[in-house]
């Protein structure tokens, strides 16, 4: 399966994602996900995160939004080229599920945009979704 990627105003984004099965207790509806994510500034100009919005949605079509400043406690600036990546967590209390989101950017002139986040499955190996 090819990674999930989006490219919003010359920022693209990936997603990878993994099963932590020793932090997951599937009997008691507690399944456990970590997700990398990889933001590149392949435009021409300077962009800083802000704030992000993710969507996480389970296998029962609960909807459950998170927003806040940052993501690790960062809000990184990159200059064309340059790239930053984190892994982060995702409980869930199905055994799959989505997340999306955006990432709110800001340009040194001011100028702000949503970066978009693709759409990435959240599944335990060989599940059937």
């Amino acid at each position: 399966m090819p990674t999930p990627e989006k490219i919003t105003e010359g920022i693209r984004i990936t997603a990878k994602t993994k099963f932590v099965p020793e932090q997951s207790d599937p009997a008691r509806g507690r399944y456990l996900y970590s997700y990398e994510i990889t933001i590149e500034n392949l435009g021409a100009q300077p962009a800083q995160l802000l704030t992000r919005h993710w969507i996480i949605t389970d296998a029962m079509g609960r909807v459950e939004e998170v927003r806040g400043e940052g993501v690790v406690g960062e809000t990184p600036y990159l200059e064309p080229g340059e790239s930053f990546s984190y892994t982060s967590f995702c409980p869930l209390p199905s055994e799959y599920g989505t997340m999306e989101g955006t990432y709110g950017m800001v340009r040194p002139d001011g100028a702000k945009f949503d970066a978009e986040i693709p759409v990435f499955p959240l599944g335990e190996p060989y599940s059937v979704n």
